[in-house]
């Protein structure tokens, strides 16, 4: 049931924005030999709190998943996997720390040294556990801090004492990342980067929002690629620079009628994980199936519009602690659903990532529960983030094409 799939137009931002990546790369690899202190934090962390200590701040996630997209994943986890990691556990972690002990990095490709060493690790639990586990390592190693934010699980309502708890525990890093950093915290400098990270999560949402449009502009595996800048530059100028252009191609597209995939038939929503290593060829299998992939959860992580700059630690907790991941399953039942109503959807796909139970929403109901009340047909697939030994190619083309038949016969 393949189609010829019709030439596709590259999105002419993408030079821009390997050259801001680049940029950030280059500074963060270098900093070291400046005398620049750097801060390792995790994706969803108190990142605005670091840029405002004057740290240089690095994301290990963001670097898993360049050890997923490059393949070099696979060959690592064993590493830590030997080192007594088990093969269970997150696999950014594992090829991560297999990348490390290794000394291989994609970052090397760049002609750089590879991820700089912490002089401080700054963690938040709203993601799973298996972070902290994981900053702790480099810590023993490294005989720095590792410090963080312990945030509740499960989440229904965000509310006020969640706030409060979470915001003491923010404020409470000021002290000791104040001692690495040699320099007392500039509130007025903290208002500052929080007003810029807000100013890129709004632009950031409009840029996913565009696919709301049919056709759409964009497709989750897109904006995969599409949401470097908002994972480790938010709370800088050049983030919101590079979605001002972004933004203005998309619309752009959508007046002249351009789709990210040429004769848009359906319509997908992806829930869970990217399978780092498979985009490409799961990006073609859909694009042959004249189907786009048009929202996720995963790439609307980014999106932090509780931030406010004129009350800096309570706006940081109410926006971390809101992310879907953290959520109780009444709350990610809900927001499911209303992205399928908005985005216009025809099915969705749900990534069940073998080594990620917390971004796994498949193994509790869930999507039966959505599908009795929308309708919505789903498909399982099997996976994981990183590790493809997890993921059978055969199958999942067998599953996806299966699928679309579904869809197609109504």
């Amino acid at each position: 049931m393949s189609s010829t799939v019709q030439e596709r137009k590259d999105f002419e931002s993408t030079n821009t924005m390997k050259a801001v990546m680049g940029k950030y790369f280059t500074e963060l690899c270098h900093g070291p030999a400046q005398g620049k202190k750097t801060a390792w934090c995790t994706s969803v962390g108190p990142a605005e709190l670091l840029r405002a200590l004057g740290f240089n701040v690095y994301f290990p996630e963001n670097h898993g998943a360049m050890l997923g997209a490059s393949r070099m994943a696979t060959d690592l986890i064993p590493l830590a996997n030997a080192r007594g990691f088990s093969p269970d556990i997150c696999s950014y972690l594992t090829s991560d720390i297999g990348s490390y002990l290794k000394g291989e990095s994609p970052i090397q490709k760049m002609k750089l040294p590879g991820p700089p060493k912490a002089d401080v690790l700054v963690f938040n639990t709203n993601q799973c556990r298996d972070v902290k586990d994981w900053f702790q390592f480099y810590a023993r190693e490294w005989n720095v801090p590792c410090i963080g934010i312990h945030t509740p699980r499960a989440i229904g309502e965000v509310d006020e004492a969640m706030v409060n708890y979470v915001a003491g525990q923010i404020e409470a890093l000021v002290e000791p990342l104040e001692h690495v950093a040699g320099t007392k915290l500039d509130r007025d400098r903290l208002s500052e980067v929080i007003g810029l990270s807000r100013q890129c999560t709004v632009l950031w949402k409009e840029v996913l929002e565009t696919a709301a449009h049919v056709p759409s502009p964009i497709t989750f595996f897109d904006g995969t690629i599409q949401m470097g800048p908002a994972v480790v530059l938010r709370g800088t100028q050049e983030a919101i620079d590079y979605y001002r252009l972004l933004l203005a191609e998309l619309k752009e597209r959508i007046a002249q009628g351009v789709a990210a995939v040429p004769g848009e038939r359906f319509r997908i929503y992806w829930e869970g994980m990217p399978i780092w290593g498979k985009l490409k060829s799961l990006s073609t299998q859909f694009a042959e199936l004249a189907t786009c992939v048009v929202a996720s959860t995963y790439c609307n992580s980014w999106i932090f519009e509780d931030l406010d700059p004129a009350d800096p630690f309570r706006s940081m907790a109410r926006a971390y602690s809101s992310i879907f991941i953290c959520r109780s399953d009444d709350r990610k039942e809900a927001y499911i659903e209303e992205m399928s109503a908005k985005y216009r959807v025809d099915g969705i796909l749900y990534h069940d990532a073998k080594t990620c139970p917390n971004n796994s929403n498949c193994r509790y109901e869930l999507p039966q529960r959505i599908h009795k009340k929308t309708g919505k047909p789903f498909l399982i697939l099997h996976g994981d983030l990183n590790d493809l030994r997890l993921f059978s190619e055969e199958q999942s083309r067998t599953n996806i094409e299966a699928f679309i038949e579904q869809l197609a016969q109504g």
